[in-house]
């Protein structure tokens, strides 16, 4: 098979999605590192792989493709994983590719647009906006709520009711783990009141371990370095 390369970045939520899919499943890769706020995004030849200028992106033999969703489900398929991360199934795909879509306007709208309009203003040249953060507080608490009663209903281990992850389960836990960049305090008032989504995400910690802790040490690192330089 031809040779996987990952462009990524691991301050990136969904690039660590797709980095900790291909570890859980032994899928053997390249991984190109591909700098956030840099000029790795600006050349041909990475505007040739992702016009988007955005990480992730993969290139497989001549196949190249962005969009941190659609890598899952082509990798999931190209390597014939374990059916539970992207079932065979019409109407459990269908259900999951719906849960998948409503991750971009709700939970990533909501925790990435409260954390640029807050903690992260600084580090990209912005003003925290007090009136866009309010409102992506209440998008992405309601989103907890959301999955707490649509996407974990019956005290579910894993979202849609599944008793082992999917490719949902990366990359909504992923995006969860970002909230760590707040200070302790600030992430448990928004976090705290949920505790089924607390417990869901020690459930995706528990099934891909040792591979999530590594994949999201990166993370911690740089909140590390942003804390020295606040």
């Amino acid at each position: 098979m031809a040779t996987l390369k990952v462009y990524a970045d691991r301050r990136s939520q969904p690039t660590r999605a797709i980095i900790l899919f291909c570890k859980v499943n032994g899928i053997e890769f390249e991984e190109v590192e591909t700098r956030l706020f840099s000029d790795d995004l600006q050349t041909p030849e990475y505007q040739a792989i992702n016009p988007m200028k955005k990480v992730p992106a993969i290139a497989h033999g001549d196949f190249t493709l962005f969009e941190s969703h659609a890598i899952l489900m082509y990798l999931a398929c190209s390597y014939h994983v374990p059916d539970h991360w992207y079932p065979a199934d019409l109407y459990k795909r269908a259900k999951l590719q719906s849960l998948l879509d409503w991750h971009h306007s709700n939970l990533r709208y909501g925790s990435m647009g409260y954390l640029v309009n807050t903690i992260l203003a600084q580090f990209l040249g912005k003003w925290p906006n007090p009136g866009c953060a309010a409102d992506c507080e209440k998008k992405l608490v309601d989103s907890f709520s959301t999955i707490e009663k649509v996407w974990l209903k019956d005290d579910a281990k894993f979202l849609l009711g599944n008793d082992q992850p999917s490719i949902a389960d990366l990359s909504l836990a992923s995006e969860i783990m970002q909230l760590h960049m707040l200070p302790d305090e600030e992430r448990n008032r928004l976090i705290g009141p949920y505790k089924k989504v607390q417990q869901w995400v020690e459930n995706v910690k528990e099934a891909t371990n040792p591979h999530f802790d590594e994949v999201h040490k990166y993370l911690f690192d740089v909140i590390a370095t942003l804390k020295q330089k606040a």
